[in-house]
């Protein structure tokens, strides 16, 4: 009997844990409006649907994935695309977060990089996507 009131105690710890998390991650996501500008920038409105299914089943896999105890051997091949779509998005993320909150105005200020715009965020985006790739080709295989 005491072991299922500490499960049930777990569960809804856990549960409530997960809603925290979840509604932090909805606020960060619609507060800062990091999922529109993105759109705005990309230019893809056409694909609003397809960018909440994404976030929606994205989230849940990740989810799943976290408490799942399943192995994933996949072929390299299949590892650097996996990581080149997840530096891909961890860029994007990155490029939309700081333009919403004028990071790279004030960096680009700071270094001497006003001209060189463009080039400050083509370092980052392809620096996070190598770092992805790296870490799913190295580190995760």
């Amino acid at each position: 009997m005491t072991s299922v009131l500490i499960s049930l105690l777990e569960v809804i710890i856990g549960f409530a844990a997960g809603i925290a998390v979840g509604g932090g991650f909805v606020a960060f996501l619609t507060v800062l409006g990091i999922i529109p500008r993105l759109i705005q920038l990309s230019k893809t409105d056409k694909f609003i649907r397809n960018y909440t299914a994404s976030i929606i089943l994205g989230s849940l896999f990740g989810v799943y994935m976290s408490f799942a105890n399943i192995d994933w051997n996949q072929p390299l091949i299949l590892l650097i695309l996996w990581g080149l779509f997840h530096g891909i998005f961890n860029g994007m993320l990155a490029a939309a977060l700081t333009e919403v909150l004028n990071v790279f105005p004030i960096l680009s200020k700071r270094i001497r990089m006003e001209n060189k715009m463009l080039w400050l965020l083509m370092a980052i985006v392809f620096g996070k996507i190598a770092g992805s790739l790296f870490q799913w080709t190295i580190l995760v295989r």
